[in-house]
């Protein structure tokens, strides 16, 4: 199937606006783990992936621990999320670390606009299986995405749509926040329009967006005024964690795919893989089998 050509049309973002937003993929579902092309498919996190959406949530939860992440002080004025279990899943994860450190949780809401893009024919498939039943569309999927998508699955210009859409009521979101709370100064008022280059101090009001690789790699190419066929450009990992400035009108990315919170499980894997490898000498030693 094909689509027409995306444009990169600047997503409007209010001049006076000092803000930031993180972008926070869900964590490892149970068809990532099996290796299952997912889509729009509800499918929950996997255990794996439940530890890492507690690990994204605590580094949220403090993140001016070193390695500290380039956000405003203060916790996040709500958590939004696509709809689906994996990413409200991981969204609750973050509310619920902020909360175990005595502070009001933000609020969760749900925004159908950030789920993941829908894969049609190919959902709940192996991947093995989709590239060879479908040969021709998924080298094309993978060479042009504007033109080509999955049957019966949605075109990166309809993505594109409702992305930009929700992002809108995100930045809306945002302004609200920094009128009702504007920054203060050192005398205790609150400072007029700014005119901050992106290397003072943050402030403003932040978000985090709890979504999906897909869907995140066309809210940044909106929020970037890139066109839709640099989609594979970025890649995030599971709970990876970007950072944008929102100021003077435009967004500026400061952190992409941070995953040093997920640290505890790359040690804990490579205990134990050593701990397998010593049986396993061991029972050589001994000729057991």
């Amino acid at each position: 199937m094909t689509g027409e050509r995306g444009t990169a049309l600047p997503l409007p973002v209010p001049p006076d606006l000092d803000a930031s937003l993180v972008l926070l993929r869900h964590g490892q579902s149970v068809w990532l783990a099996e290796g299952r092309f997912q889509g729009r498919a509800d499918t929950p996190l996997s255990p794996l992936g439940e530890r890492q959406a507690a690990l994204a949530g605590a580094r949220l939860a403090d993140p001016a621990a070193p390695p500290r992440l380039p956000v405003p002080a203060g916790d996040p004025v709500a958590i939004v999320h696509s709809p689906l279990a994996r990413t409200a899943q991981t969204a609750a994860a973050v509310a619920a670390a902020i909360a175990l450190r005595g502070r009001p949780a933000p609020p969760l809401v749900a925004e159908p606009g950030l789920i993941e893009i829908g894969q049609g024919a190919w959902e709940g498939h192996y991947q093995r299986d989709v590239e060879s039943g479908w040969p021709a569309e998924i080298a094309g999927w993978r060479r042009d995405p504007v033109r080509t998508f999955a049957p019966g699955g949605e075109s990166l210009v309809d993505v594109d749509r409702r992305v930009r859409e929700a992002l809108g009521g995100v930045i809306e979101r945002l302004e609200r926040a920094r009128v009702a709370a504007p920054p203060a100064d050192a005398s205790g008022t609150a400072p007029g329009p700014t005119s901050a280059s992106f290397y003072d101090p943050h402030a403003g009001p932040w978000i985090v967006l709890v979504g999906h690789d897909g869907a995140f790699k066309v809210a940044l190419l909106a929020l970037l005024g890139l066109p839709l066929d640099r989609f594979w450009t970025f890649t995030q990992t599971t709970t990876g964690i970007a950072v944008l400035d929102i100021r003077n009108g435009r967004a500026v990315l400061r952190a992409w795919n941070r995953t040093e919170h997920l640290a505890p499980l790359e040690l804990e894997a490579g205990e134990a893989e050593r701990r397998a490898e010593e049986e396993a000498a061991a029972r050589a030693r001994s000729g057991a089998l």
